[in-house]
């Protein structure tokens, strides 16, 4: 399972609850693009549209041998989120409630698929960011200190 992408920002931001696996509808050109690696999900999100899922804001850079004009093809494009009915009404239901939403978390390749991870997050205030660097700090500390003896 190569990782093609990974979203490290939301880990920082959100406090992830739950990870999901889901598919993406892609081009043909965007799947090439994709796994020769140009792929960037920095800033990227997901949001609801007529009972399906989205992914926004997911670049995905045109694949040079394509014979499309560069006009035409658009990386910033909404990708439509793959999922099994019960896990998209579970997720669906999710997202209404008050404080969680749905971030992509990577985009890697399974056989020939390109899956994106999605976890279902809660939004860290500037207090429990703060906590979370002093904890990985004390970490890193530890660890240097048990190396030098």
């Amino acid at each position: 399972m190569p990782t093609l992408a990974q979203n490290r920002r939301v880990l920082h931001d959100y406090k992830i609850l739950e990870k999901k696996e889901a598919g993406l509808v892609l081009t043909g050109a965007e799947v090439k693009s994709a796994k020769g690696g140009r792929v960037n999900l920095q800033g990227a999100y997901v949001i609801p549209k007529g009972g399906e899922l989205w992914l926004t804001g997911m670049n995905i850079a045109a694949y040079p041998p394509a014979k499309r004009a560069e006009a035409v093809y658009d990386p910033l494009r909404d990708r439509k989120i793959l999922l099994k009915h019960s896990e998209l009404a579970y997720l669906l239901g999710k997202i209404k409630e008050r404080g969680l939403t749905l971030v992509p978390l990577s985009v890697y390749t399974t056989h020939r698929f390109v899956k994106v991870e999605l976890g279902l997050a809660q939004g860290k205030s500037r207090y429990d960011k703060r906590v979370s660097i002093r904890k990985r700090e004390v970490e890193r500390e530890i660890k240097s200190s048990l190396k030098l003896r």
